[in-house]
């Protein structure tokens, strides 16, 4: 993803998640605010590292004959927004099982 597009969408996509999964699992909920900034957190770390794998690359291969949308690559941003979502709810989850322990 060209520029800062692809960082926000992960973001997003983080934040989103980690409160998804605060909301399923409320005995590892961290609150908004920490089920916010830790689902965030986890939605860049995982976007990443499938951007460093090459899944979700603006340069992967597009159907053959389809348009272009601008720059943008839709398959590219699909894989953002799941793995930041994945990442961010993952994240959020381990970080409020670390808490629960420390509680103990």
């Amino acid at each position: 993803m060209e520029g800062i597009v692809g960082l926000v969408i992960e973001i997003i996509a983080g934040a989103v998640g980690g409160n998804a999964a605060g909301a399923a699992a409320k005995k590892y909920s961290l609150g908004t605010t920490g089920n916010s900034i830790v689902g965030a957190v986890g939605g860049v770390i995982l976007g990443q590292i499938l951007a460093a794998m090459g899944i979700g690359e603006p340069g992967m291969a597009a159907a053959e004959g389809a348009p272009a949308a601008g720059g943008l690559d839709v398959g590219a941003i699909i894989t953002q927004v799941v793995g930041g979502g994945v990442g961010g709810g993952a994240l959020t989850v381990i970080a409020g099982l670390v808490k629960s322990m420390m509680q103990k």
